[in-house]
């Protein structure tokens, strides 16, 4: 909502009191002076400066007064205008306070010079690092070494489900610690505590993030970027935040993304999850992988977050008609983890404020019309992470309850509107983590 002009109350100065009778007025000494008329400072100042001059007074504490009641009163009001109009401002003050909120728009962080420039040193060394290592993924198939899948968590709380995430990654198997890497993304002002762990040692260098702001790109395009450049065989990079949990186990997740070839399901109808079959990493693994997020471009709000920063702001590089929404949370493949460290041209659009902010989600908005633009062939168009948007507050999605956690709740939230299971949902309080491991030998992980 643009701001609503508030009124402006003319600022006024006291006028010295004036005679109504016009008639000349008379001083003790009878100087003769018609009222109205122009006097220079000293005649304000002492009006009887004549007689004083040519017969200095011989007794200091004569009652009588070389000044007027009406001189009085003119340098009285004079002063006293200052303190009228600090006093108006006094009172003013509350309604300020009580309103502005209301008339002003929320300040949302920006990106500092030094934060761009710390991302951009990071993103150019995984690029580089890539380059330098042009076969080191793509001769998977001719090796014995397996893709990994990155795990991105994006938080500003402490882990609460890391004792469900600890179990499905169970690294007391030997083999399935070589199949994943861990990092996390904390917001420093949050003072998020390692879990230990699975997690000890996972969490990297981090910068502060607020909702509705680029910040939250910035951090996923860092968490990217990092696993990017700490080992080329991480292929796929699934992005989740704290509230998330996993609908299956480790074995499912993993085989369902690795398959050969991976069509694009419809998304007509809605279907029970297929089983994915195992796929043997000694054949080649293809080019045909997708990366999962999702991409709408019929939402009704659309418009109206198109010209959040302005109403051209984002041509010519963004038309309208490219312009798409989709989840924060995605899977995306190498090739396209690249893309989007390597981004300056969308990216330099998305980082701009907004002006009307109740229309600004730019983590909602830059993944999905970056990838669609730059690759749409290559996206799924929908999530592998189920999140309920029913009942949703404040543009925060539903959140689950431990009165709600069941077996037919995790049920019900594996199944999607496209050939595969949903991998991930959210969201779900903290308070659920005990419910939630109660069912987990026996229903989250057993598929």
């Amino acid at each position: 909502m643009p701001p609503v002009p508030g009124k402006t109350r003319p600022c006024t100065r006291p006028r010295a009191r004036q005679c109504r009778t016009g008639k000349t007025r008379v001083d003790q000494e009878s100087n003769l002076r018609p009222f109205g008329q122009k006097s220079s400072l000293i005649s304000i100042l002492h009006p009887n400066h004549h007689h004083h001059l040519l017969n200095p007074p011989g007794n200091i504490l004569s009652t009588s007064s070389p000044y007027s009641d009406s001189d009085f009163h003119s340098v009285s009001d004079m002063f006293n205008a200052p303190f009228v109009l600090l006093f108006a401002l006094l009172l003013t003050l509350p309604l300020i306070i009580l309103f502005a909120p209301h008339i002003l728009p929320p300040k949302r962080l920006t990106i500092s010079i030094s934060d761009e420039s710390d991302d951009l040193a990071l993103f150019r060394r995984a690029v580089s690092s890539t380059r330098h290592r042009p076969g080191s993924v793509q001769r998977l198939g001719s090796t014995n070494a397996k893709p990994k899948i990155a795990f991105l968590f994006l938080t500003n709380t402490d882990l609460h489900f890391a004792p469900i995430w600890q179990l499905f990654f169970n690294p007391a198997k030997s083999s399935r610690r070589k199949l994943y890497n861990i990092y996390v993304h904390a917001d420093p002002d949050s003072d998020v505590k390692s879990p230990g762990g699975v997690f000890e040692n996972r969490f990297i260098p981090a910068k502060k993030t607020q909702r509705s702001s680029p910040t939250l790109i910035s951090a996923a395009r860092r968490l990217l970027a990092t696993a990017v450049l700490d080992d080329p065989l991480n292929s796929y990079f699934a992005l989740v935040s704290q509230n998330c949990i996993p609908l299956h186990s480790f074995s499912y997740v993993y085989n369902t993304l690795f398959q050969s070839q991976l069509p694009k399901p419809s998304r007509l109808s809605f279907t029970e999850p297929r089983r994915p079959s195992r796929l043997s990493f000694n054949e080649p693994s293809g080019p045909s992988r997708l990366s999962y997020i999702e991409v709408l471009s019929e939402e009704p709000q659309l418009w109206d977050r198109y010209i959040a920063r302005g109403k051209n702001v984002m041509l010519p590089e963004i038309p309208f008609d490219k312009f798409r929404i989709g989840s924060q949370f995605y899977i995306l493949t190498r090739t396209h983890a690249l893309t989007v460290i390597n981004d300056r041209k969308l990216w330099k659009k998305f980082r701009l404020p907004c002006l009307n902010v109740d229309s600004c989600y730019p983590e909602e908005h830059y993944f999905p019309t970056l990838l669609s633009m730059e690759d749409p062939k290559g996206v799924s168009e929908y999530t592998l992470t189920n999140v309920n948007w029913t009942g949703s507050v404040d543009g925060h999605p539903y959140m689950y309850s431990p009165a709600e956690v069941s077996p037919e709740l995790i049920r019900r939230l594996r199944v999607s509107n496209s050939s595969f299971s949903y991998l991930f949902g959210r969201k779900f309080s903290p308070e659920c983590v005990v419910p939630l491991m109660r069912i987990a030998g026996k229903v989250i992980f057993r598929d």
